[in-house]
């Protein structure tokens, strides 16, 4: 481009260079009109001699060194005069030049540049037609004829073109020069911001391009820049709710899994993958129908169509499982429809919560409809004469009141149980030597020992003792923990054979105490032994009514060692008594430190 430009500008500057010195030496040369006025005045002379004398005389005067020759013709095209003095043979000789007759004929002034093929030399040739100023018609007298050598304007012209060539070309090498400098000046920046455009493109945002100035190409460099720092926090922030969404999935209680519109799972928590027994890999792209086993009920465009909430039963002969699954749609602002959500709600122990509610009040009716049928039985007895009968009387009335006993004690329990549900039962916790407290317990079944066997009818036992040495100190509820033990303790002498024995152990382990109460009774059946503690459960029905049970104690004694933050479990083995286990968190203390408290305490 600056060599074409430059060769444009170097043609129109040389085209007018050759016009202004042509024009220039046309000027020069011109000769001054007293000249031509005096040349007019010699042709309309009569005396053809003495005028060609002064006319000859009038060009030598003519002083211009830029001309070659003139010559003089009269209207009639002879020549009368030349300035050239070695080619004065030619007066008188008429014309043939084409320019001086139509001069001469037209009365119009002609001029051209001429080339000498004899020796190389261009010339500047002018016909000037002269007229009579003497006359009012202004007649054509002659023309005067000059010829003069342009090789001095040429040769100035081309001195000129010289230089600008050389001056172009030292342009043109240091055009080029910048052309390089700026081109690299333009394109490193360029170059850099396609580099950090293509790291951008591959998730490298650490680079920054270099700005240079604060031109466009600077600004753009800034641009990038700033457009790689607001990517990457745009794409910390996708990453962050990608990272936060995982975590959230991750840790949802419920299981949570997402479907194309074909109803292929695309994601699933694992929380879900635990609840239908799979792996992530192995459910991705499978219908969600196959997954939730639902195929048979539900298709597709029935889920879109209506999210209806499905309970799914999952269960299987070693494992219960009923999961509540809630439908949503996945659209777009456009209402395109790009998918399904599932929410996954375990729902089992709500069902056997539910089970266990409607089982609880079956066994509260049950058990409330059993003393107060036989208290009405007994009162309409008694009220149809038999409290006039004195041996009878007595009777009757010692079973309502006995049942009227069991229906409180067993009311009594249920509120305790209520309670501690609710957990408006608080606890006074103390800590006590639980050794002490419980051989208090065991000396209080004792002295009822002693007192039975005075009876030859009540059943005989013995309590053996096996405690540790230490004394063990153990917060807990002296008042809940005493219910508990003889819980304990009495299921042990119901039970027990005549004759048997109730082996009472406590001992320490790493932070625990262990509590344990054996007996020698018939045991309990190794498939009830999970529903030992649950509310109305009897192993024996009919011997734990006779003798006034509720089948609540071993539900209360489970709930408050639970309180105290401990466990309570069984161990039996049918026809060879059972042993039922308590178990409490203990920190043991030195010595030094209990007494240096018990003394600051005081």
């Amino acid at each position: 481009m600056l060599i074409l430009t430059l060769e444009v500008v170097g043609a129109v500057f040389v085209r007018q260079l050759e016009r202004q010195n042509l024009s220039t030496f046309k000027q020069q040369i011109e000769l001054p009109s007293y000249v031509d006025n005096s040349l007019s005045e010699q042709l309309v002379r009569t005396n053809t001699k003495s005028a060609n004398k002064q006319i000859s005389q009038i060009l030598s005067d003519v002083n211009n060194s830029n001309i070659t020759e003139i010559r003089v013709f009269d209207s009639k095209g002879v020549i009368r005069g030349t300035s050239n003095v070695n080619n004065q043979s030619i007066v008188g000789e008429k014309t043939t030049d084409e320019n001086v007759k139509n001069a001469i004929y037209n009365n119009r002034s002609y001029n051209q540049n001429v080339y000498d093929d004899s020796n190389n030399t261009r010339y500047y040739v002018s016909a000037v037609p002269l007229l009579n100023t003497s006359s009012s018609n202004n007649n054509v007298v002659g023309v005067l004829y000059i010829k003069a050598n342009l090789e001095s304007v040429y040769a100035n012209i081309n001195s000129i073109t010289l230089i600008y060539l050389s001056a172009a070309l030292v342009a043109i090498i240091l055009g080029l020069f910048m052309a390089i400098v700026i081109s690299r000046a333009i394109t490193r920046p360029i170059d850099e911001m396609k580099k950090q455009t293509i790291r951008i493109a591959r998730g490298d945002f650490s680079g920054q391009v270099h700005v240079y100035g604060n031109d466009e190409l600077g600004q753009l460099a800034g641009a990038v820049n700033n457009l790689s720092v607001r990517v990457e926090e745009a794409q910390d922030s996708t990453e962050a709710e990608r990272r936060r969404l995982d975590g959230v999935l991750t840790h949802m209680s419920d299981g949570v899994l997402a479907t194309d519109r074909r109803g292929n799972v695309t994601i699933i928590n694992e929380t879900a993958a635990d609840l239908l027994s799979t792996t992530p890999d192995e459910v991705r792209s499978k219908s969600i129908l196959d997954v939730l086993d639902i195929r048979k009920d539900y298709t597709i465009r029935e889920l879109l169509d209506n999210q209806d909430e499905v309970i799914i039963d999952l269960s299987s002969g070693n494992r219960e499982l009923i999961l509540h699954a809630y439908f949503s749609l996945i659209q777009r602002e456009s209402g395109f429809i790009s998918g399904l959500v599932c929410v996954l709600h375990d729902i089992t122990e709500q069902q056997k919560v539910d089970r266990d509610r409607k089982q609880f009040v079956s066994n509260v009716s049950h058990e409330l409809r059993t003393p107060l049928t036989s208290v009405r039985s007994y009162v309409e007895a008694l009220t149809d004469g038999a409290w006039e009968d004195p041996d009878v009387a007595p009777g009757f009335l010692k079973v309502v009141q006995d049942e009227t006993d069991r229906m409180i004690r067993m009311i009594n329990d249920l509120l305790s149980l209520s309670r501690m549900d609710s957990g408006t039962s608080k606890l006074d916790l103390e800590y006590v030597n639980l050794n002490e407290l419980f051989n208090y317990i065991l000396n209080r079944f004792d002295m009822i020992l002693k007192n039975e066997n005075e009876d030859e009818s009540s059943k005989k036992y013995s309590i053996d003792r096996v405690f540790t040495k230490k004394d063990l100190w153990v917060e807990v509820d002296t008042d809940k923990f005493t219910q508990v033990v003889d819980n304990l303790m009495n299921n042990a002498v119901k039970y027990s054979p005549d004759g048997g024995v109730i082996t009472a152990r406590l001992l320490e382990t790493h932070n625990h105490v262990i509590l344990s109460i054996s007996d020698q009774g018939l045991g309990i059946p190794r498939a009830d032994i999970p529903h030992v503690f649950d509310r109305f459960f009897r192993v024996d029905k009919a011997r734990s009514r006779k003798q006034g049970g509720t089948g609540l104690g071993l539900a209360i004694s489970k709930e408050v060692i639970n309180m105290l933050g401990g466990q309570i479990w069984v161990d039996s083995v049918e026809g060879r008594g059972s042993t039922f286990y308590i178990s409490l968190p203990y920190v043991p203390y030195e010595g030094d430190e209990w007494d240096d408290d018990s003394q600051n305490s005081k």
